[in-house]
């Protein structure tokens, strides 16, 4: 399980967190979901601010649906980059190749 402070990993019968000192409330949270559904990583993907902030904002009370939503965010941010590399070298191209007629 996770400290319910600080997000590091905890084994599953502490009562205080080892790395902040937090008593930590053992029963289950109904609201509490840190599965890291593909989901967050589709959203952060396709609204990477989003991905962003959810990163930045879940990093320590659920760090696997942060970890999901900052991936997404990223492979979009890097794609977008390559694209435009590649949409900028192949323009290039057709100018370099226009003007040698």
């Amino acid at each position: 399980m996770y400290c319910r402070n600080c997000g590091k990993e905890i084994p599953n019968d502490s009562r205080i967190c080892p790395f902040c000192g937090k008593e930590q409330n053992n029963s289950v949270d109904a609201n509490y979901d840190d599965s890291g559904s593909v989901g967050w990583a589709i959203l952060g993907f396709f609204i990477p601010l989003a991905g962003l902030i959810l990163f930045l904002v879940w990093k320590d009370s659920k760090p696997n649906c942060a970890k999901k939503a900052g991936v997404g965010a990223l492979i979009s941010v890097l794609a977008s980059i390559i694209i435009s590399i590649v949409y900028v070298i192949c323009l290039v191209g057709m100018i370099g190749a226009g003007s040698a007629m």
